[in-house]
């Protein structure tokens, strides 16, 4: 003891400022922790109380981990989907068109004139206004979409398959970066490439997945590029280069087309391809969690540029929603936060199953793109597992030891915490037709979890 009292003495403190101010008034170093109760303490215990709640967890987390992703086709969304003429899918949980922000607009309004429902934007954005549209959100549809989302019916969709639970899921294809639809751009640049990918890119695609027997194991790329410095989120370079090695031999044996030079210059400049084949893997492993009585596990993580919306697996389609972040990070040119829309897209999805910003720990180069020193990258990955019921060791991360990534949210474990998911994501320009103007990180906002937790406390 008089050792111990002999040294420097440091002091953390909690709760109430007085305590750290009094040491600090005694030339004492006082860390101050800001801490409080979680709120909702009855709903908490009526949840904790629930003896379905451990196994639920853990069925929830062995689905996921057992989930299986394989490319299996491309088809136009009105193939796939059902989708109908004068219908619409957006990222995010529901809106309509006077609550949607600037790069849904955006995108709704390119949308329409991409299907030639208008034949200029004043008479698109009419057409959408006046409720004649029909919007939907894209995960109603087993579907994701990346920012905007915006599906439309002759859109191509990957097709991917999971053979565990005969679940699938879909995607369109990735158009780039800058000036594109889903960041709400419609110029006549924008329209042009669009048709392209309907008219050349998607139709080549096509050919060279049915041409493979087994298709594509895109679950096994994801593995492969998380060792490979991606995250599957802001960076998928290594994903999108496997995948043309995989497609393209198949492509170059049964087409004679003008078009594959083009469409491999394409995806090779694109090293975002890729995000649009992760997205579907994560939805079809959080969809094999979905529906189980008594789970607090997250199973849908959404946002439309103007709400923020989770659903859990006890709660099934249920949104619990809250307004969307506007992300903190790197601005391209002359942007600043002030040209930000807030947080918009479906890709969170990556996120809530456990890589993105949960693997960032994986691809430290991410943080060249949204910002922050690669400890940070590091940092963000080992908060994660704090609200996390396990870990998938498929994604294994190499700087740690090859810990798998943390992998099922639990949203009790959010609210007792106070700990955030972490999203790393590009950002929209708030103005229809903007485009992106950077890219960074943000965190849900936590009424999502609050709200999600009293449903749950109901259901107990």
């Amino acid at each position: 003891m008089n050792e111990l009292l002999s040294n420097e003495i440091n002091v953390v403190t909690a709760g109430a400022p007085l305590f750290a101010e009094e040491l600090r008034s005694q030339n004492v170093r006082v860390e101050e922790i800001q801490w409080r109760p979680y709120p909702q303490i009855a709903e908490m215990t009526r949840i904790y109380s629930d003896s379905r709640l451990l196994s639920a967890n853990q069925l929830a987390l062995s689905r996921m981990l057992a989930s299986e992703a394989r490319l299996v086709d491309i088809k136009t969304a009105e193939e796939a989907l059902e989708l109908e003429k004068y219908s619409l899918l957006h990222a995010g949980p529901p809106i309509d068109w006077d609550s949607a922000s600037g790069p849904l607009r955006g995108a709704l309004i390119g949308a329409v004139l991409f299907e030639g429902w208008a034949d200029n934007p004043e008479s698109a954005e009419k057409l959408l206004s006046e409720g004649r549209i029909n919007l939907e959100p894209c995960h109603h549809y087993n579907a994701v979409g990346p920012m905007a989302g915006v599906v439309t019916p002759s859109m191509h969709m990957f097709e991917v398959f999971d053979q565990s639970t005969g679940n699938k899921s879909f995607c369109t294809l990735n158009e780039g970066l800058g000036k594109v639809l889903r960041y709400g751009a419609f110029s006549a640049e924008v329209i042009s490439r669009l048709n392209w990918m309907r008219n050349d890119l998607g139709p080549l695609l096509q050919l060279g997945i049915r041409s493979l027997t087994d298709g594509i194991d895109v679950k096994a790329i994801l593995a492969q590029m998380i060792q490979m410095g991606d995250e599957g989120h802001n960076r998928n370079r290594a994903g999108t280069l496997m995948f043309m090695r995989d497609i393209f031999p198949s492509i170059i044996d049964n087409s004679s087309s003008s078009q594959i030079s083009t469409a491999m210059k394409f995806i090779g400049g694109n090293d975002h391809f890729f995000l649009n084949l992760v997205m579907p893997t994560c939805k079809l492993q959080t969809l094999a969690a979905a529906n189980i009585p008594g789970s607090t596990i997250v199973t849908v993580m959404a946002r439309n540029g103007t709400e923020f919306g989770i659903q859990t697996s006890g709660t099934g389609k249920d949104w619990f929603t809250g307004p969307a972040q506007v992300p903190h990070g790197l601005y391209l040119g002359n942007y600043t936060a002030d040209d930000a829309n807030p947080d918009i897209g479906d890709s969170a999805i990556t996120e809530t199953a456990g890589v993105g910003g949960f693997s960032m720990a994986a691809a430290p180069a991410i943080v060249k793109f949204i910002g922050g020193v690669a400890a940070d990258a590091l940092a963000a990955t080992q908060r994660m597992y704090q609200i996390t019921v396990g870990e998938n060791p498929l994604f294994g991360i190499p700087i740690m030891e090859f810990r798998g990534a943390p992998t099922g949210i639990d949203a009790t474990l959010v609210v007792r915490t106070g700990i955030l998911p972490q999203i790393n994501t590009g950002m929209a320009g708030k103005v229809a037709g903007t485009g992106q103007v950077g890219a960074g990180l943000v965190t849900p906002p936590m009424e999502c979890f609050t709200k999600a937790i009293a449903e749950l406390a109901k259901r107990v």
